[in-house]
């Protein structure tokens, strides 16, 4: 059974099993929330627990957002999950939940069993990218509403997606409309000062999988290719663009499913 939002943060999208196999724990990109994770999590096969967390600045997480950093937001997830007693996990974001997974990651590695890197990089942001994060930020609060990214969602769908099945764009844009201004403004500005991790992600010894749709022209194939290239499993979503879980869950739910049992194999469960 699933939760959506509420004071935690997190919804259980499948409860804690009683095997021993670590939970999966799914971080979203923007300007979403955990709901984009709801298909492809529930399709993950049990008995296996799956989490989804609400990062800081969604709907039901909001009220008192700290400095903007994805530093924080990955402490903050660190917390959340003791709070359930889940100390070690495969950890899976997509877009800036990857840079939310690649910060836990750095801060909390002893957390992190396996790692699945969606539609995502591990670069920081050009200059110029940095700024332009920070103009929208302010676009954002200054107009107290979300017209800013609603254009957005185009872009972060596939062609494919976008011709064949507009009911996905439908529900993103609705996601979308119902996000907080403040919020996505702190999504950016966190987004917009965070570092290079190509060498957390480089010294990562467990398994990692990295996942891209054919379509993705924000985070394109051959970043993903360049993330996995260390010894990762690439995994390329056709007909997918930048929202690889919401388009395809079937296929990432498998990709993810098998990062799952490749931790489980190397955590000794």
């Amino acid at each position: 059974m699933s939760e959506h939002g509420g004071a935690t943060g997190l919804t259980t999208i499948r409860p804690a099993p009683e095997s021993a196999a670590l939970p999966l724990v799914l971080l979203h990109g923007f300007p979403l929330d955990s709901r984009m994770w709801l298909a492809a999590g529930s399709r993950v096969p049990a008995p296996r627990a799956v989490y989804a967390v609400d990062l800081p600045g969604t709907p039901g997480n909001a009220d008192t957002l700290p400095e903007p950093s994805l530093d924080a937001a990955a402490d903050g997830v660190a917390e959340l999950l003791a709070g359930i007693g889940v100390t070690r996990a495969v950890v899976a974001g997509l877009s800036m939940g990857g840079y939310v997974a690649l910060a836990l990651l750095e801060r909390h590695p002893h957390l992190v069993a396996g790692l699945g890197l969606l539609d995502t990089k591990a670069v920081a942001d050009t200059a110029e990218a940095a700024a332009n994060r920070r103009a929208r930020a302010d676009r954002l609060e200054g107009s107290g509403t979300v017209n800013e990214v609603l254009p957005d969602v185009d872009g972060l769908l596939g062609e494919t997606t976008r011709a064949a099945h507009p009911d996905v764009r439908e529900q993103v844009l609705t996601w979308v409309q119902e996000q907080v201004p403040a919020g996505l403004a702190w999504s950016q500005r966190a987004m917009a000062g965070r570092p290079d991790r190509t060498a957390v992600l480089r010294d990562f010894r467990g398994p990692l999988t990295v996942v891209v749709g054919d379509e993705d022209r924000v985070t394109p194939v051959d970043e993903a290719e360049a993330m996995a290239a260390g010894g990762g499993t690439l995994v390329v979503v056709r007909g997918a663009g930048h929202l690889s879980a919401v388009e395809d869950p079937d296929t990432v739910a498998s990709a993810l499913a098998e990062l799952a049992r490749h931790a489980d194999v190397a955590d000794g469960q």
